[in-house]
């Protein structure tokens, strides 16, 4: 017998040894892996979002942190839904159908003030995106109207859960009008700007950027619009604001703090760059038109995020001081009785370090 003939099960011995201890090294290698890939998969909690409005223009701040990954890469699984106004919104994120949403602080105000003592059935700001309320009355020219106080003994237009309409009464005290002398009609949303595009009313209220492009949409030229944002006329309101439901808050803080970074990392691209995050708009409404809905979301972007304010200092947070006067203001116009806390709308405990746009 030769050599290698006589040493060949030993070799074989040792193969098989080695194959065993690759596949055991394989099996904890795969184990391993396993296991991480179940960790990720555990970490990506699951969070409803739901939106104020449609998918239109302003959506694509949070349509482009979605698309991109953003949320994904923070280790969350978000659903955004569209919404039907702020007060829904607010309404759906309060009794927990969703976990966070889009909503404005005038809307966030009354409801707190209608459910005092229900702590885990409200709703709480944690990223102010707009720092002023886009809130607007609009009318046309030629019709008599051209200053807020033109606007008493008229007819206006508006759905009844209106943002414009809600904080109306603010604009009304800031500007002297008797709110006595207003005539409300309402109506579906679709048919807003087509009713006074007819003259069935004199004026309506609504978001800047929806109103104006809506009206545009309809034949109307800006020359020919008058146009009254309630911020230029002494009401100093915040805008709309990221909020999140207090149980959820205090029971997934990871999450709602990984959204917010997210979300700081998706507005930044946007402001800076926002006609591909339109594609993102059109994808989940396909019958929107690019052109309009990047000239919806530049309005959103020039009047309430990019201001001043949040350009030097970054966008999110409130100055609790400002926040508290402003809803003062809507507990007196609105005729509410019990005191809403500037600390019961905001918390800054989940702003990112990075905020800069």
């Amino acid at each position: 017998m030769s050599a290698s003939s006589s040493s060949s099960p030993v070799r074989r011995s040792m193969a098989a040894g080695i194959s065993r201890r690759r596949l055991l090294q394989g099996g904890a290698t795969a184990a391993v892996l396993g296991f991480g890939l179940s960790n990720r998969a555990f970490a990506n909690i699951p969070v409803r979002f739901v939106l104020d409005w449609r998918y239109e223009g302003p959506s694509a701040f949070f349509l482009n942190a979605l698309e991109k990954g953003y949320f994904k890469n923070e280790g969350i699984n978000v659903d955004i839904d569209v919404g039907t106004g702020s007060p829904a919104a607010i309404q759906r994120v309060a009794s927990r159908v969703y976990d966070m949403g889009f909503g404005d602080f005038t809307s966030m105000t009354e409801f707190l003030a209608a459910n005092p003592n229900t702590p885990d059935r409200g709703c709480m700001g944690v990223y102010c995106m707009y720092e002023f309320s886009p809130a607007t009355a609009f009318a046309l020219k030629g019709k008599g109207i051209n200053a807020p106080k033109d606007l008493m003994g008229k007819k206006l237009g508006a759905p009844v859960f209106d943002g414009g309409r809600k904080a109306f009464p603010i604009f009304a005290k800031a500007t002297g009008i008797d709110t006595k002398t207003i005539n409300w009609t309402s109506m579906d949303p679709s048919l807003r700007e087509t009713m006074l595009v007819r003259g069935e009313v004199d004026a309506i209220t609504g978001f800047l950027f929806s109103g104006q492009l809506s009206l545009e949409s309809r034949g109307v030229k800006k020359e020919d619009m008058v146009i009254m944002q309630y911020k230029d006329f002494g009401v100093d309101l915040y805008g709309s604001t990221i909020m999140a439901n207090p149980l959820f808050l205090s029971s997934q803080p990871d999450a709602v703090q990984k959204f917010v970074n997210a979300m700081a990392k998706s507005v930044r691209e946007v402001v800076a760059n926002p006609a591909p995050s339109i594609e993102f708009v059109r994808k989940r409404n396909p019958v929107a038109q690019a052109d309009i809905e990047l000239r919806r979301l530049q309005l959103c972007i020039d009047n309430f995020v990019k201001t001043p304010h949040f350009a030097r200092f970054g966008v999110g947070a409130v100055d609790m001081r400002r926040l508290q006067r402003t809803t003062d203001q809507v507990r007196e116009a609105l005729g509410l009785t019990t005191p809403v806390a500037a600390s019961a709308l905001f918390t800054d405990r989940f702003l990112p370090v990075n905020r800069t746009i």
